[in-house]
């Protein structure tokens, strides 16, 4: 595998590699080395940002306009947020887009995700989820615009102020970017592997939606909930929901779709689906040793880990 400066495989990543490749990254390649099914992919270390900001003129740029936001104002955020948008967008960055274009090429892949993953985020007591840039079915042109957009992601508006509450901008706050193999998701969605509402550690929560994850987390949609009891590998409860609408892969990125009408009211998962699931899921927290907010999906019958993250709410 050719050696980059900015840049490391899933398989060269460790659990202990947050500070450089972000905590998402850090899980995948984990998760990876332990032999979980992860699509394949590559992270844009935080270092190599950092670099940019030192090599050109966008580090004072990007301080200049972060020192002018008044947090307690919403307008200063807002105009803030979006003129620190705008220098990261423009930011000439040849070596890193040379080396992001060769290691697509060495992945293989027609289509990727792109996601942020913060080198301060998905710790046991906070997490930055949902609120950095995440762009599905990106495809090799449009791979350079979509890191910068993860970059410039770290001063959204949500962001911005995240940042203040969790006293996170006293610190160097900087940001990984993803790039993995895109799964064509049939289902997907989400397992909590204790009880977010009860807090019943005996029993996981897993819910599915038709398409691409995307819909969940939007909340665009109702998904099917279904209750596992750990021991004994029970499933205790299913609420399965019509779902009219889902997210898939499209020549220019994910949109909207019908949900065909054979399927609108189908459960998602059979019941040896979810146990499988489960029991996969299971394996995730046994390696972390924590309760884990899981994100998952399955193309082709196949189930695919995308990340893990503690459950900040315990």
């Amino acid at each position: 595998m050719e050696n980059y400066k900015f840049i490391s495989f899933f398989e060269q990543i460790s659990g202990s590699d947050a500070k450089t490749a972000g905590g998402k990254a850090a899980n995948l390649g984990k998760l990876a080395k332990a032999g979980i099914p992860v699509p394949a992919g590559f992270v844009i270390l935080a270092p190599a940002f950092l670099e940019i900001e030192k090599t050109t003129d966008i580090g004072e740029k990007i301080r200049a306009a972060k020192a002018g936001i008044e947090i307690g104002d919403a307008e200063s955020v807002r105009k803030g947020s979006a003129a620190i948008k705008k220098i990261i967008m423009a930011a000439k960055a040849d070596d890193l887009e040379e080396e992001a274009l060769a290691a697509f090429a060495a992945l293989g892949a027609k289509r990727v995700s792109v996601r942020s993953s913060a080198t301060s985020e998905d710790s046991k007591s906070a997490s930055w989820a949902g609120q950095l840039e995440t762009n599905l079915n990106i495809a090799k042109f449009d791979l350079i615009e979509n890191i910068k957009k993860c970059w410039a992601s770290l001063y959204g508006e949500r962001a911005l102020l995240y940042a203040a509450e969790q006293k996170l901008e006293e610190k160097k706050n900087s940001v990984a970017v993803i790039v993995q193999t895109m799964v064509d998701s049939e289902v997907s969605g989400v397992c909590f592997t204790v009880h977010p509402v009860t807090q019943n550690k005996k029993q996981m929560v897993i819910e599915a939606v038709w398409g691409l994850g995307e819909s969940l987390v939007q909340g665009s949609v109702t998904p099917d909930r279904y209750v596992v009891a750990k021991i004994g590998r029970i499933i205790e409860e299913v609420d399965a929901n019509d779902q009219e609408k889902m997210i898939t892969q499209t020549v220019k990125g994910a949109d909207w779709a019908k949900v065909p009408a054979a399927k609108r009211s189908a459960q998602k998962l059979a019941g040896k689906e979810i146990i499988e699931l489960g029991d996969l899921c299971l394996k995730i927290e046994r390696l972390y040793k924590s309760p884990q907010d899981i994100e998952w999906a399955k193309e082709k019958g196949k189930f695919y880990i995308l990340q893990t993250r503690p459950i900040t709410t315990l």
